[in-house]
């Protein structure tokens, strides 16, 4: 159906017939834009928690209430766009998000941070349903090159998030997370270019008296439900996990190694990198393995760098954390691809519940991390972490799905 709305619109340079590389790459930089605005927030948590006195419970607040507002409103937004595609809707989140950073910039106290944060949550909110959307839409039927070219653009925003806080904001000040604003901007301005894109697709489809294909997996309902089920201890597992490396690994570092606040962001960048490079990675060993196996190796495979990880150096620390991160990112795009499979016609819908779930996970294993951090210690919390990719064996459970329209 892509194919033949992509050929039906003449004179414009950025639809093409088949995969829309230009799309889907501007969709994977503003993904990188979103999530490195995104993951400027637990960058800052020492220089928070030094200028106000946070405890790490009110930490793991902070990133529960931006993660729950990142999260809680995505499957909705997503079920809307699945009925009444909104091709401005990914423009209008980075507006939210503009706004929050300026706000965050500026806070003075726990509550206006909290609000801060929940603005750029809602952005983020917005942003992810309709761009899965979208990256579908310009994969030519490429599915899993599509959501690793976005998912990847993502994990590398992550990335660089804490390396630019590193830069800008440690040396600086808290007001310096106001030159952030300027990638949602950019961000905005793409979006909007995107948006056009979209909506001239969209009338092409009403035009040409198209509709959406609706395609039907086979398998039976209970078995589709089961899966997803699985899926969804899947993701629990994976972001229980990253939620504890993101929030507390650098004062993991800190507290007994030693290392300064930059030389943790360091490394955490580099944890964080691997991860962008495990997640292309895993869209294209999907293809060819099959997903179902990529998921099992992704999180279940990474269980014996992390059981290992809390009884190392410095050195071995960071080096068991680059190998975890480039095995158990892989999961990511593997579980939205074979969840959209199992629900080929809900691609909005799904992928808000998994990036929802993606967020909201993390925002609750942050809480629970902050609030145990305190009653024991961040040792303890970084050895209780380690054992979560165990959890992967169910992964083992997962039906074998043909690509959506597959023969």
């Amino acid at each position: 159906m892509a194919n033949i709305i992509l050929d039906k619109i003449k004179g414009h340079p950025h639809i093409t017939e088949g995969t829309a590389y230009a799309i889907l790459f501007t969709m994977g930089l503003c993904h990188l834009l979103n999530d490195m605005i995104q993951s400027v927030i637990p960058a800052i948590y020492p220089l928070l928690k030094d200028s106000y006195g946070f405890t790490f419970a009110q930490i793991g607040i902070i990133t529960l209430v931006f993660q729950m507002t990142s999260s809680i409103f995505q499957p909705f937004i997503g079920n809307y766009a699945d009925r009444h595609p909104q091709p401005y809707f990914m423009a209008m989140g980075m507006g939210f998000m503009l706004l929050g950073l300026l706000a965050l910039a500026y806070s003075s106290g726990f509550m206006l941070i909290l609000a801060s944060v929940a603005v750029i949550g809602c952005g983020s909110s917005v942003f992810h349903p309709e761009a899965s959307r979208v990256a579908q839409l310009a994969s030519g039927g490429k599915k899993s090159l599509a959501q690793s070219i976005f998912q990847v653009g993502g994990n590398g925003g992550n990335a660089i998030g804490p390396l630019l806080a590193a830069a800008i904001v440690i040396p600086f000040g808290q007001h310096a997370i106001g030159w952030f604003a300027l990638a949602a901007m950019l961000a905005a301005v793409l979006l909007t270019r995107v948006g056009c894109w979209y909506s001239m697709l969209l009338s092409s489809a009403r035009t040409a008296q198209h509709k959406v294909q609706h395609a039907v997996c086979s398998l039976p309902s209970k078995t589709v439900n089961s899966a997803m089920v699985i899926l969804v201890l899947m993701i629990f597992s994976k972001y229980f996990f990253n939620a504890c490396m993101t929030s507390y690994f650098t004062f993991y570092l800190i507290e007994k190694f030693g290392v300064t606040v930059q030389q943790s962001q360091i490394c955490l960048f580099a944890y964080l990198a691997a991860f962008a490079v495990g997640t292309l990675a895993g869209g294209f060993l999907g293809d060819r393995y099959g997903r179902k196996y990529v998921i099992l190796f992704s999180i279940l495979g990474a269980a014996p760098f992390t059981l290992i990880m809390p009884y190392l150096n410095l050195f071995g620390t960071v080096v068991t954390a680059i190998v975890t991160g480039l095995i158990i990112a892989s999961a990511f795009s593997a579980i939205v691809v074979y969840a959209t499979d199992l629900k080929p016609d809900k691609v909005g819908m799904v992928a808000g519940i998994f990036f929802g779930l993606m967020f909201g996970l993390g925002g609750i294993g942050s809480t629970f991390f902050g609030w145990l951090a305190d009653l024991t210690s961040i040792g303890f919390i970084f050895k209780v972490s380690t054992w979560l990719p165990l959890l992967g064996i169910v992964a083992w459970f997962l039906p074998n799905v043909k690509p959506a329209g597959a023969a």
